[in-house]
């Protein structure tokens, strides 16, 4: 039976909801894991450093709208048990304008989920706050023990995650279209309660030494009464900077950046983290509660560059598994030197230059007229080519940001803070169908988006030069 609510007279929007959850989740990690926030401050003060040291850098972030947003640039994670969890994850993100971008295959790189990201899509929501979590659903067809395969389902069975409060206020917002400003500020609390530690486990000590030995990531998505955030992520403008200067802090980084090389012309994702912190935690059990460590929360730094194109993205997976296939990843020193210097390599076939990758149709930009386009128009007819405009200096273009992940960066990150001794292959591959058909929903095509964002920019800029109508070649 559906419930039926007063409707009420004014709501606060998605992104406004959005901001207040992502200040409450930051502030609840910074008291959860203090490393989080010395972190933090380091990036705030390499970000302030790169400004102030390259000015054409801060003019281009301030013109397209980034400036503002990089303080607020987050991302989270969590790892969910059950098809009934992802399904109201969807629900309650949609509630924060969020909405899943995406399908990421892990089960490759030995790790035994399959993930989307839940994030705003449009500009203007992008610019407002552009937080994302990358949420995994847990394969338990992957365990291949049986009896194993169905302890971990009876006790996912039993939990939780939502609080009825919580599911009450997304079914309010369904049903109303929106949460007025006591709602929203009660649906923040509620919401975040899914995501807070427990360093309680709901399992006996010996359940979770079978369960880890399956995989230690099992054991962190079965063991406990939720599904905690296991990072948060600020965005640096030098991920390179962040990674040196950690040890100052105290703080222990993974061995290489995931991701591409450092480059000029940012692309895509970099990602680095800390280790993750080994912390107390309570089993159950008959004979009372008994103390052990459980490993899973870390933090994490990302540094974004512009979304490749279907053909990019098609050179930069054949560039990385060229290096990845030859040159092992080690824990450090020698071995991560040369991993990084083999990656730098390689990459010279990548063009370092923004406007190559625009003439190869290698990454995506936002195009925008020129006020000397918008003065030419006025007084002569333009020439109707996009190449045109641009070499005439009418037309502009700046790189549209990439807001998703990489399932390879995204793998590494884990598998380094889950034991870099622990490397399996599973049979199973990609189970998109399965995923969406738990979702509740199909994913969002990132690229297609993209490619939309793109799309509008030149319409636009061409409306503004007075060229609509016009047949005007493509940009390639």
């Amino acid at each position: 039976m559906s419930r039926s609510f007063p409707m009420p007279q004014a709501f606060v929007s998605r992104d406004r909801i959005r901001s207040l959850f992502t200040e409450a989740m930051s502030q609840m990690y910074r008291a959860e894991v203090p490393q989080y926030g010395t972190l933090i401050e380091l990036v705030a003060d390499v970000n302030a450093g790169c400004l102030e040291k390259d000015p054409d850098l801060r003019d281009r972030l301030a013109r397209v709208g980034e400036l503002e947003r990089i303080d607020v640039e987050r991302h989270g994670a969590i790892r969910l048990g059950t098809a009934d969890e992802l399904f109201t994850i969807r629900r309650l993100f949609a509630v924060m304008g969020m909405q899943p971008v995406g399908y990421y295959d892990l089960s490759v790189a030995g790790v035994p989920v399959h993930s989307t990201s839940f994030r705003p899509i449009d500009e203007a929501a992008l610019n407002v706050n552009p937080f994302r979590v990358f949420t995994s659903l847990l394969r338990l067809e992957l365990i291949e023990d049986e009896g194993l395969r169905g302890e971990a389902e009876a006790i996912l069975a039993k939990r939780r995650i939502y609080t009825p409060r919580a599911v009450t206020l997304i079914e309010r917002h369904e049903q109303n279209g929106g949460l007025t400003k006591a709602e929203a500020m009660e649906f923040v609390a509620e919401a975040l309660e899914t995501f807070r530690w427990h360093g309680e486990a709901t399992v006996s000590a010996d359940t979770y030494k079978r369960l880890h030995d399956a995989h230690r990531l099992i054991a962190d998505v079965v063991s406990f009464k939720g599904p905690h955030i296991n990072h948060l992520t600020p965005r640096t403008l030098d991920i390179d900077a962040v990674q040196a200067r950690m040890p100052e802090r105290g703080i222990t980084p993974k061995a290489v950046i995931e991701g591409p090389p450092r480059r000029h012309c940012d692309i895509l994702l970099r990602q680095t983290s800390f280790k993750a912190l080994e912390e107390m935690i309570a089993f159950s059990g008959d004979d009372g509660a008994m103390q052990g460590t459980h490993t899973a929360r870390f933090g994490e730094i990302e540094q974004r560059g512009v979304a490749l194109t279907a053909k990019g993205r098609t050179l930069y997976d054949q560039l990385l598994a060229s290096v990845r296939g030859e040159v092992q990843v080690g824990d450090g020193g020698a071995k991560a030197g040369a991993y990084d210097d083999e990656l730098a390599a390689r990459f010279k076939a990548l063009p370092d230059s923004w406007d190559e990758l625009r003439r190869e149709n290698l990454a995506f930009f936002r195009y925008s007229a020129t006020p000397a386009g918008i003065a030419a128009a006025a007084g002569s007819t333009l020439p109707g080519d996009p190449e045109a405009l641009i070499a005439s200096g009418y037309l502009t273009f700046t790189p549209i940001v990439y807001e998703d992940f990489l399932p390879v960066s995204a793998a590494g990150i884990f598998q380094s803070n889950l034991g870099t001794d622990q490397q399996q292959n599973y049979a199973t591959r990609s189970n998109r169908d399965a995923f969406e058909a738990a979702l509740g929903a199909t994913v969002q095509d990132e690229l297609a988006l993209y490619a939309e964002r793109q799309a509008a920019s030149l319409d636009s800029a061409l409306e503004a030069l007075g060229l609509v109508g016009l047949p005007l070649k493509t940009v390639a």
